[in-house]
């Protein structure tokens, strides 16, 4: 029988937060940190090149190069595929990363296709009666780590001659049946900001086997101060989106002790669901079939259909009463602002707007006790209960 859940907060949390995000931080980290501070490369060095080898072979990709952040990699991937103003790129409009920031700063324009209601991710059907002649390129997300149909993406993209991209922003560690999470594309990107497993406050990785798209995202990422004095190297202009050591060690020492950090996320997971399942109402995180291994950015929950978007807030301010960091977890892309000038309305991506309206990230860190846990999950049940929305239905 699931244990009873207590409506009491942990005496010792009466007078702090519950944090949605805490960097599982180890005394390596710090030290590899320390002694390129101590060092005299503050910038892109010695550590970019061990993280950057590290990573195509945690990944199995021939190429890995380090960029500021997981947008700037795809923008350069982007440009580096010749995509610009003129062209259109399938992206979804549902995930934390705001992945279509990329494509509106390379000059092209982002089209949105709906999301699989259970999955999140972006649905091969929906891309499908997206593409058009000036589409260039397909984006797919595996949203806040569940892999995409990947076999289905690449099909479509085969059928029509189009290049894939996997945007693993909010993934690492994650597979589908078909392999590991930034293996799909012609090239994958990472992102190492906070909330995620590798988290340096900034930074991420582009992988890819194409050894041509490789060349024009490392001339397009950054210059070496002593490469100031050369004509032959500004045949791209750069965007000075390199990574510095600092970045570089603290990144690859985590990635060192990768599967250590998903084995206690794991744990974490674990106790959420075994709490879950003590009442009805709320849906756990899903998982679909041809998925072997999911380690998840954050711990979203889904409101039944019942749930009004303004029901679903009022939860979220319930739980910020009781100092438990908890947050909507995501906002639609096409209903933002920029996109809107677009064109885009509401009801335009249906299943992204309701699945979006309905979702909530929880606290999920490696630093969470398991009666934090309980009050969470207990304090939500009790909210959703008192909003007076009734039974949900799925």
């Amino acid at each position: 029988m699931t244990a009873p859940l207590t409506l009491v907060p942990p005496a010792d949390k009466v007078e702090s937060w519950i944090l949605q995000s805490d960097p599982d931080l180890s005394e390596g980290d710090l030290a590899a940190v320390d002694a390129v501070l101590r060092g005299s490369v503050l910038g892109p060095g010695a550590h970019v090149e061990q993280l950057e080898a590290a990573f195509a072979a945690y990944t199995g990709r021939a190429y890995a190069i380090a960029v500021a952040s997981g947008t700037m990699g795809l923008l350069m991937v982007l440009r580096g595929l010749g995509i610009g103003p003129g062209d259109e790129v399938i992206v979804p409009a549902y995930g934390h990363r705001e992945t279509a920031h990329a494509v509106a700063l390379c000059g092209a324009t982002p089209v949105f296709a709906d999301i699989d209601y259970w999955a999140g991710t972006i649905a091969p059907d929906k891309v499908a009666i997206r593409i058009t002649p000036r589409t260039r390129a397909i984006v797919g997300a595996n949203a806040n780590g569940h892999p995409a149909a990947w076999p289905e993406l690449r099909a479509r993209a085969t059928e029509r001659g189009l290049p894939l991209i996997e945007d693993s922003t909010e993934a690492i560690g994650s597979r589908h049946k078909a392999g590991m999470v930034g293996t799909f594309g012609d090239a994958a990107i990472f992102d190492f900001a906070q909330p995620g497993v590798i988290a340096c406050g900034e930074g991420g990785m582009v992988v890819t086997d194409d050894v041509d798209l490789a060349m024009a995202i490392r001339r397009r990422r950054s210059r070496r101060p002593e490469d100031r004095h050369s004509l032959s190297l500004t045949t791209d202009a750069p965007f000075q989106a390199g990574m510095s050591d600092v970045i570089a060690a603290l990144a690859l020492s985590q990635l060192r002790r990768i599967d250590l950090l998903l084995e206690r996320r794991r744990g974490i997971q674990a106790l959420y669901d075994h709490f879950m399942q003590s009442f009805e109402g709320i849906k756990p995180p899903y998982v679909a079939p041809d998925v072997t291994e999911v380690h998840w950015l954050l711990y979203v929950v889904h409101l039944g259909t019942r749930f009004t978007r303004s029901a679903r807030d009022q939860i979220i301010e319930d739980l910020r009463t009781e100092r438990i960091d908890v947050a909507a977890y995501a906002a639609p892309l096409h209903l933002q602002d920029h996109y809107r000038r677009l064109g885009w309305k509401k009801k335009d991506l249906f299943v992204t707007e309701k699945v979006a309206d309905r979702a909530v990230a929880l606290p999920f860190h490696a630093h969470l006790r398991e009666d934090e846990i309980a009050f969470v999950v207990a304090r939500m049940k009790e909210s959703s209960i008192n909003i007076g929305a009734g039974t949900p239905i799925y």
